[in-house]
């Protein structure tokens, strides 16, 4: 599942994503778009990420970046 799909299963839009882990929604797109990797933001903003998304498991979230990699 990727980012956009955790995203979405959680019912929120982009600027919600970003206003909860402080960035700016066109971040999140990238993020969803491949333009940047999951696995290559700091720890402090993956835990942003996991905790917004109420994700346990950060593999989950570090899974989801493999997932769009491979669909590219």
């Amino acid at each position: 599942m990727g980012l956009k799909e955790l995203r979405m299963k959680r019912g929120m839009t982009q600027r919600e994503l970003a206003e909860k882990v402080g960035v700016s929604y066109g971040r999140i797109g990238d993020y969803e778009q491949g333009r940047y990797t999951v696995g290559g933001m700091s720890l402090d903003l993956a835990i942003k990420f996991c905790d917004a998304l109420r994700v346990r498991n950060p593999r989950k979230l570090l899974d989801s970046d493999e997932t769009s990699a491979d669909s590219k």
